[in-house]
């Protein structure tokens, strides 16, 4: 196991969790507690959006920059992780989650904690079928995340670190107010249990992960294992011709 790769996967959890934190944080300080959808929609996807961005930047060249467990699921059903690969990934990111969260904990309270805890939003008369509701949302969205996250690195690795955090910038935008846009079980767990509000969480411990085998079945279908041995034939191709010119050269 690759102890620099783990360590990767706690500090780039710990950046993405507390760039999101710290802009609910700055919107409960702005509204004075009484939050506001217009400001939370103009802070907090770019919070979480460009925490990821500075994630990966720092993080991404040592462990792949997942950060999430649904991604790493996402990872492993893509064969890219071994099992147990996947089982260390998952306990770093939970680690660079609860000191993300305590480290909210400690600068700010356990009202601003409590205020990062994902709910479902008021799509529906009744909890249970707001949580429905939620829980479709989450499985979408993380759907498309994962999708996104295994084509890009797979297809145009150098494009990644814009590409995937805008697209949790999107994902922020459609879905915060119908499901607390979470798509990292991760990011929803540390919170609800520093703060200990346990209310829809297991919207958000499953819905994630059902998201991410579909996402990885569409991009499956779209890429199949074929497309790969085409790519890494194409990149030795290049390799090749790079040493060529560079023999030529000298």
């Amino acid at each position: 196991m690759n102890i620099r790769a783990l360590a990767g996967e706690a500090i780039g959890t710990f950046i993405l969790l507390f760039f999101g934190s710290l802009g609910v944080t700055t919107l409960a300080i702005v509204t004075q507690g009484q939050g506001d959808p217009v400001l939370a929609l103009l802070i907090l996807p770019f919070s979480f959006g460009l925490g990821l961005m500075a994630a990966i930047a720092v993080a991404g060249p040592a462990s792949g920059g997942h950060f999430n467990p649904a991604v790493t699921l996402g990872a492993l059903f893509d064969g890219r992780l071994t099992w147990l690969d996947a089982i260390g990934y998952v306990i770093a990111q939970l680690v660079g989650a609860f000191a993300a969260t305590l480290a909210i904990l400690l600068i700010a309270s356990k009202a601003i904690v409590q205020a990062t805890v994902n709910h479902p939003g008021p799509t529906a008369e009744g909890q249970f079928a707001q949580e429905l509701h939620a829980f479709s949302t989450e499985v979408i969205l993380t759907a498309v995340f994962v999708a996104v996250i295994l084509t890009v690195t797979r297809k145009a690795p150098d494009a990644a670190i814009l590409v995937i955090p805008l697209t949790l910038v999107a994902i922020h935008y459609v879905g915060i107010q119908i499901s607390g846009a979470s798509v990292n079980p991760a990011r929803s767990l540390a919170p609800a249990v520093v703060s200990g509000d346990y209310q829809s969480l297991w919207v958000y411990l499953t819905a994630p992960f059902a998201g991410s085998i579909i996402g990885w079945a569409a991009y499956r279908f779209l890429n199949p294992p074929d497309d790969d041995d085409v790519d890494l034939e194409a990149d030795m191709d290049d390799e090749e011709w790079d040493e060529e010119a560079l023999e030529a050269a000298g």
